[in-house]
């Protein structure tokens, strides 16, 4: 029978925390996860899941109930702003022989965390602690310590592995003293959503890219609460105005009509305004401490790279774990975590959405003439847009992984 210290710790309610969860409690293992929050967060966050994402959720499990509560798109668009052009379309069914997924689902992560939270909670030796916040970390070469400021008070837990998916501003990162490396972006990003069909009345797919030397824009499509649905819209932002200016009614009103007129008033119903980072945590282990997700890394949102890594990551750590905890593998295994999951963030992850963020808001005539032309060449050719999907989808790096390979 288990005791108190013969389990895992989670900080971290989110989708890479559950997703970790849900993974060891179905092998049997007890696990603790902690959220400081008092109950499960329904703001909008993160929504993109792309193919390799998908075939993980349905190792879980769960793919169907996902896509039941999401949209299905098949395609992405790029468009350019000073032309008004329809540059590019990619149709992700280019990957039907590649994958189970040939499409992507936008799926809002509190559905997901949802579902995960429902099923972990019909699991014996699973729990989650809602209004317990992590305060302290110790870590032995035998086990973990926690301590959690919870609704009665201080409380102390044990385990035998501690995850960190507690978010950029990670507690368990910092107690462990693990420098989180790279920078910040001057700009930050505004976020808006309404009702209105993009796809009716602007031609437009369900994920769009919008390039322009000014003001780019991205935006795309979320079931919501059932149709019509919900379009959000992403901009770059002054990082010098008040945040009061950026999100008042006159001027979120005149950033929507900038880029699409409507002629009539836009139903805003949501807004949001954000600093976004581009970070690397100096290792993802140390000991017997592990850190994943946005805890681990952060980026900006172009591409939807941020929770489909993380819940990549939770899944690469939950099958190392499983194995360490069996012990059909050695403690060295969940190194083979932090090489795997870093790589991959720092020479996948920051380098594409970097790269992504700077081709929508490149200012040079040339360089901009000749990034619209090779995604119009890549588009209209099959092969290279199967490629081109591939990396874009993400299935690419996780090959690699898998293959265990280094990633180009």
């Amino acid at each position: 029978m288990a005791t108190q210290s013969s389990r895992v710790l989670i900080s971290g309610g989110g989708p890479v925390g559950l997703v970790a969860a849900y993974a060891l409690a179905q092998e049997g293992i007890p696990v603790t996860v902690f959220d400081e929050n008092s109950e499960l967060q329904e703001d909008p966050r993160a929504a993109t899941t792309h193919p390799a994402t998908l075939e993980l959720l349905a190792k879980l499990g769960i793919v169907e109930e996902v896509t039941s509560q999401g949209l299905v798109c098949p395609t992405f668009q790029f468009w350019d702003r000073p032309t008004g052009e329809m540059v590019a379309e990619f149709d992700h069914s280019l990957l039907r022989e590649d994958t189970e997924f040939p499409y992507v689902v936008q799926c809002e992560q509190f559905k997901l965390t949802r579902i995960l939270m429902e099923l972990i909670n019909d699991i014996d030796g699973a729990d989650i602690l809602f209004s317990h916040r992590v305060m302290l970390v110790s870590a032995a070469e035998d086990a973990v310590r926690v301590t959690v400021d919870a609704p009665d008070g201080e409380h102390t837990f044990n385990g035998s592995y501690l995850i960190g998916a507690d978010g950029g501003r990670s507690m368990v990162r910092k107690q462990m003293d693990i420098p989180f490396e790279g920078f910040t972006w001057p700009e930050r990003f505004l976020v808006l959503s309404t009702p209105f069909d993009f796809e009716s009345e602007c031609g437009m797919s369900f994920r769009n890219y919008i390039a322009d030397p000014d003001e780019w824009c991205n935006c795309f499509k979320v079931a919501g609460d059932g149709p019509p649905g919900l379009w959000r819209t992403v901009y770059p932002e002054d990082p010098g105005a008040p945040e009061e200016t950026l999100l008042a009614d006159e001027y979120v009103e005149r950033k929507l009509q900038g880029f699409f007129p409507a002629g009539k008033p836009y139903d805003i119903v949501h807004r949001n305004l954000y600093t976004v980072h581009q970070r690397v945590a100096a290792t993802f282990r140390k000991g017997r401490v592990l850190i994943a997700g946005d805890a681990a890394h952060v980026n900006n949102s172009i591409g939807g790279m941020g929770l489909n890594g993380g819940i990549q990551d939770a899944m690469n750590l939950a099958e190392k774990l499983i194995l360490v905890w069996k012990g059909d593998a050695e403690e060295e295994m969940l190194d083979m975590y932090d090489t795997e999951r870093r790589t991959f963030a720092v020479e996948f992850v920051q380098e594409q959405s970097i790269q992504n963020k700077k081709r929508l808001e490149a200012k040079n005539p040339e360089s901009r003439a000749a990034f619209l032309k090779s995604l119009r060449e890549t588009a209209n050719d099959p092969k290279l847009a199967r490629q081109f999907l591939l990396k874009s989808s993400m299935i690419e790096a996780m090959r690699g992984i898998e293959a265990g390979r280094c990633l180009n």
